[in-house]
């Protein structure tokens, strides 16, 4: 099995590089120079016909040609390695295939929050400061549960791609939006210290 992670420097391929380091999932990368705009020819353009990293082909599994599969977006990445290669939504037997499923879906809800809803409004946030703040105040009454996002009545699973998807951008947070005042969100301003400080986000992101 060889997974090969295309991406660049300061792109969102350091979320997925993130969490193949954290879970100790072996990997290959190929680094693309974006400048010169080598992400929108081939041979990339046949991993992804849109010319965007970050981009994973797996040997493991065929896609609908036939070859090595090809998926491109890091939130589709996240889940998909969550469920192949991280152990997230393993299921001990019938009893048990009800709360995998729901991890599997609250991954993908935290996945596209992140994605679709948090990423946007903080690269909006000079134009629409209330909007991140809005979403803030909720994610810190949401972090009262525990840090992390799967935490409830099955237990704590742990870090993982729900996880990797919100700290990456909340970490981004005072590099972003430098005028935010964090203070009205203690939670978030820990988890923000907590995500810094995990030697795999130093050491990923510290070299993105």
């Amino acid at each position: 099995m060889t997974l090969t992670l295309y991406g660049a420097a300061r792109s969102r391929a350091s979320i997925v590089r993130w969490y193949l380091e954290e879970k100790g999932i072996p990997y290959a990368t190929v680094l693309l120079d974006l400048r010169n705009g080598e992400q929108r020819h081939e041979p990339f353009t046949t991993i992804n016909p849109f010319g965007k990293v970050p981009a994973l082909i797996d040997d493991a599994l065929s896609g609908p040609d036939g070859e090595a599969l090809k998926l491109f977006e890091s939130g589709a990445i996240l889940l998909y390695l969550a469920e192949h290669y991280g152990g997230e939504f393993q299921s001990d037997g019938p009893a048990d295939d009800e709360a995998a499923a729901a991890r599997r879906a609250l991954t993908g809800q935290w996945i596209l929050f992140a994605n679709a809803s948090f990423g946007p409004a903080m690269l909006q946030f000079a134009s629409r400061p209330e909007e991140l703040q809005r979403l803030l105040t909720n994610l810190d009454g949401v972090l009262a549960r525990g840090e992390h996002l799967l935490a409830g009545s099955w237990g704590d699973p742990g870090w993982g791609a729900a996880d990797c998807a919100v700290q990456a951008y909340l970490a981004y947070l005072p590099m972003f939006c430098a005028d935010l005042d964090l203070s009205p969100y203690p939670r978030v301003q820990a988890l923000i210290a907590a995500t810094t400080a995990r030697p795999s986000y130093a050491r990923v992101m510290g070299a993105a």
